[in-house]
């Protein structure tokens, strides 16, 4: 890289949020560079570990709705331009357990509120029944199981490398390895001061995820916090009768707290993925054991799989870790940053940020092309933090 580099917008981090608003402005023909401190796709931040659930019926609330439905037609046309398989259709299951009803943490009930609310294909499903289409599921007959046929699991380091890959087809420019230390506003520019020289901009796009309260100030870091977040992959018992192959994905909420429960994936290679986001080990980015221990797997199966889920076997095991970001409601946040109207502010994921990502990037081109997106994002503002960080929010 030179010691200054100049560009309409920069995204500045290229993991799911910033792979897809690469693309959505290269397609709209904008003079754009893509700024990572590695090279992606990569296992160091949030958008790895080989599947991803997705599922129209957002139980997070229906905000997220037009969000997902669009992401899921944006992922089909990526697969018709690359011809990359990026979207697995094995539908999605969300199973309830010991959770009393009428209840808010009946995640059933609050998927079934949304699917209603959108009008998503759903089906409720008996357990008996159910437990005969999925025999590898241990049900209980008071679990609550519902379908959607049109979940599935996307799969992230493949969406991230095709959309980089069709952004650079588009004329968009990528520097890697490029670590931004800070970010400076001026009038007429942005500058991104860099190990390896400056970086002027007119616009800058901040998807940085764990790294963005670092460059945005105390304020935004104080509604950001890393944590981080084991995945777990466990070898199919031969002996099983099939069926872990054609599995849908699936969470499955066992109690009221929201560490209550888990969530898989069919089997791939032999072996099963399962993962809770527990958003409870706060870390910093930059200075955290990434490594995992056996140990670990093992706690998590006896505390969530067993007695749920058969199969598995709990001495052949693999791990990966992986970081959320997480805001105060969970939700995600996409505004301007307070101290620069230049700067659009696209973090965090919160931990279920990847299913809506291509949306998030159409909408990122078209919040700076035309002034606003065609889905509403006001309900992932700062605005709605407003007591906790005395923002100086205006508009």
């Amino acid at each position: 890289m030179n010691n200054r580099l100049t560009a309409d917008i920069v995204v500045l981090g290229l993991g799911a949020m910033g792979a897809a608003s690469l693309f959505q402005l290269a397609a709209r023909g904008a003079d754009v560079l893509g700024v990572d401190q590695f090279r992606p796709p990569h296992e160091l931040g949030s958008s790895h570990g080989e599947t991803r659930i997705t599922r129209l019926a957002v139980a997070e609330g229906s905000a997220l709705a037009p969000l997902v439905r669009r992401s899921h037609e944006i992922w089909a046309e990526l697969e018709e331009r690359s011809g990359e398989s990026l979207f697995g259709r094995v539908g999605f299951l969300a199973i309830s357990s010991e959770v009393p009803r009428p209840s808010p943490a009946d995640f059933v009930e609050r998927t079934l509120a949304v699917a209603r609310a959108t009008g998503t294909r759903h089906e409720l499903i008996g357990a008996d029944e159910a437990g005969r289409r999925y025999p590898w599921l241990s049900l209980s007959e008071s679990d609550r199981v519902y379908y959607e046929p049109e979940g599935g699991y996307l799969s992230p380091e493949r969406c991230i490398a095709v959309q980089l890959r069709l952004a650079e087809a588009s004329g968009a420019r990528a520097a890697f390895d490029t670590r931004v230390s800070e970010i400076v506003p001026h009038g007429d520019h942005v500058e991104l001061r860099t190990g390896r020289g400056t970086i002027a901009a007119g616009q800058v796009v901040v998807s940085a995820g764990a790294w963005a309260g670092r460059l945005l100030g105390p304020r935004i870091a104080s509604l950001l916090r890393p944590t981080r977040e084991i995945l777990h992959w466990y070898r199919v018992d031969p002996s099983v009768p099939a069926g872990w192959d054609e599995a849908p994905v699936y969470i499955w909420s066992y109690g009221p707290r929201p560490e209550d429960g888990f969530y898989g994936f069919p089997a791939r290679d032999g072996a099963v993925k399962l993962a809770h986001g527990e958003k409870t080990h706060g870390v910093d980015p930059d200075d955290f054991d990434r490594s995992s221990e056996d140990g670990e797997s093992r706690a998590f199966y006896s505390r969530a799989a067993e007695g749920r889920l058969k199969g598995l076997r709990i001495g052949e095991t693999r791990r990966k870790t992986c970081l959320y970001t997480v805001s105060p409601d969970n939700g995600f946040i996409i505004d301007r940053w307070p101290d620069s109207e230049r700067v659009l502010v696209v973090s965090p994921c919160s931990g279920h940020g990847f299913k809506h990502s291509a949306a998030i990037g159409e909408a990122v081109a078209q919040t700076i092309f035309d002034g606003a997106s065609g889905i509403d994002l006001s309900s992932f503002g700062l605005a709605r933090f407003r007591d906790r960080t005395e923002l100086p929010i205006s508009r």
